[in-house]
Order: structure tokens, then C-alpha cells, then sequence
């Protein structure tokens, strides 16, 4: 699946070239770009493909009956030359996204906000999609609904999904499918290549190419990856958005993954009280300003 990282360990992610003289063979290293200047390079990219491409907001506007609710883009040329631009849209906004001490711009098309649940960046969400290029080409297509955990996902196809909620409802057929109320989310994002592979280079992705992501989210679980009774978004406890560098007990594993946070043999469920409502409380026994399942004094 293209959005799920390639989790590569020990690699070191710079690409590198073989050159060959007539001497001897050598290895030449290409360096990789600077995040920075590649970002400010994808988001004049991006921008331009905003000015010079529509999507069909008329199907939208005035949706036939079997109309399948998905967003499609087209150059603003020949029959289209008096289409809309998407930078014009009043459904489109600007949101900005840092990781490695880099701003990226990021572009989030709100077709249709959806009313159902809306997800945090550590969810699980069901959704269709389809990836494209910017010169139109697709790399990857889900047309039917595929549950993703977002954490696993590429930074940008997370940003642009928790602009969104799911559906009010579904309902199961005869046959055992499943068909969603028809106010779910719809929209797409436009990314930065930082926010993307960057210089990893996919089967049908260049390196250090812009994405962009057209989709439907149809719905929300809360994730509590671990288990212990606190969902996953609350254990972002520097609200970074990355779980992975929240460690309390230094384990090595992350509180999001982590049964026993602070490491002091009694589970986290244990020092935590869930009420009947689902709602939480966090005990501090000893006063210090801690609670008592990220200290390991209180046990």
C-alpha cells in the first residue's frame, strides 16, 4: 500500500549512483536535498497546479442520482478554459505542517466536511482514495473502503483526513454490504514531497515528488493501540503529533504502544480511573503534579 511508510532501519535514506571510469569503479553519493529548499520548490509546484487545474464542482453542485461523490481533477484548458481554478475555491484552505524544523504549506480541498466523528492523527479511519501525481498520473486507488491506521500513514495524507468526519451512520444490506449515509466526508489534500516519500522513490513516484490524495472518509474508531485504556492521541503528552518520541519509562517503547507508561510493574490501566460514561480520570496519590501512571514513585 503506498501510503504505509517504508520503515527502514539502519538504511541510511540518501540515493546513490554508480558511475564506472575507465580506472576503476567508483561510488558516487548523491546527496540528498535540503528539506527546507525542496519545500519552498513543491509548494511553487503546487500552487501551480492550483491555478492551472478545477475539479468538478459542478457535479456537486448539482449531483445526478447516481452520482458516486468523487472528487476528479482536470486542466483548465480548451472546453475548460472558463472552469474555476481550485486556488480560487472557498473550500480549499492553507494549513502548515512542521517535522525536522521544516514548514511545509499544505492544501486541504473540503469538498464536503462530513458530520459523523472526526479523527485525531492517531485513529483509525475507513476511507477510499486515489493518489495522483501532479502530471495527473494515478499511482495508487482504493475504490473500496480500505480501514487505515493513521499513524502508519505519510504525514500529509494524515493532515488532510483529520480536516474531515465520517458519516452519520450505515447500514447493512440483505447481502451483507455495507452502504454509509450519504454526509461523509469528502475532499482531497495536496502535499509537499517532505511530507510524502521525499527521496524515496516509490514504483510509480519519483523522488521528491508532490502528492496529491482525493478521498472519502465513511468512518472513525478511536484508537488505544496498547490497550490500556487511554486512547493513542492522548499519549502525545509533548503534543507534537508524533508518538513515537513519547517515552516515559524509557523503554524503548513508546507510551502509545506501552501497557505499563512509567515502568513501575503496575499497568497503566491500574492507575488510571475509567467511569461509566467512558470518561477518564488521572489519580496524582502523592501530589507531585504527575499522575500516578507516568510516575514511577506511585505505584
Amino acid at each position: 500500500m503506498k501510503l504505509k511508510y517504508l520503515f527502514l532501519t539502519g538504511i541510511v535514506l540518501s540515493m546513490a549512483l554508480v558511475s564506472c571510469s575507465d580506472d576503476d569503479d567508483q561510488v558516487e553519493e548523491i546527496p540528498e536535498r535540503d528539506k527546507g529548499e525542496q519545500a519552498l520548490e513543491d509548494d511553487q509546484a503546487l500552487s501551480e497546479y492550483l491555478e492551472t487545474h478545477f475539479y468538478n464542482y459542478e457535479d456537486f453542485e448539482s449531483p445526478d442520482e447516481d452520482f458516486d461523490y468523487l472528487v476528479r481533477f482536470d486542466t483548465i484548458a480548451g472546453d475548460n478554459a472558463d472552469k474555476t481554478p481550485i486556488i480560487e475555491s472557498e473550500k480549499l484552505i492553507q494549513k502548515t505542517y512542521s517535522r525536522d524544523d521544516v514548514d511545509y504549506n499544505i492544501y486541504v480541498l473540503k469538498v464536503r466536511e462530513g458530520v459523523g466523528e472526526q479523527p485525531t492523527f492517531a485513529d483509525s479511519t475507513l476511507v477510499t482514495y486515489r493518489g495522483e501525481l501532479l502530471d495527473r498520473s494515478t499511482f495508487d486507488n482504493a475504490k473500496t473502503p480500505v480501514w487505515f491506521d493513521q499513524i502508519s500513514l505519510i504525514d500529509g495524507f494524515t493532515q488532510g483526513v483529520i480536516e474531515f468526519k465520517g458519516a452519520s451512520g450505515y447500514t447493512v444490506n440483505a447481502d451483507n454490504t455495507v452502504s454509509f449515509n450519504n454526509d461523509y466526508g469528502v475532499g482531497a489534500v495536496f502535499m509537499p514531497s517532505g511530507l510524502g516519500y521525499f527521496s524515496n522513490s516509490q514504483a510509480k513516484i519519483p523522488a521528491y515528488s508532490p502528492l496529491i490524495f482525493s478521498f472519502n472518509l465513511l468512518k472513525v474508531n478511536e484508537a488505544d493501540h496498547d490497550g490500556d485504556g487511554i486512547p493513542s492521541w492522548m499519549e502525545d503528552l509533548d503534543n507534537d503529533g508524533d508518538l513515537r518520541n513519547d517515552d516515559t519509562d524509557e523503554d524503548e517503547t513508546p507510551n502509545f504502544a506501552d501497557s505499563d507508561d512509567d515502568g513501575d510493574g503496575t499497568p497503566t490501566r491500574d492507575e488510571i480511573i475509567i467511569n461509566e460514561d467512558g470518561s477518564l480520570e488521572f489519580p496524582d496519590t502523592n501530589g507531585n503534579g504527575t499522575p500516578d501512571y507516568l510516575d514511577p514513585d506511585t505505584f
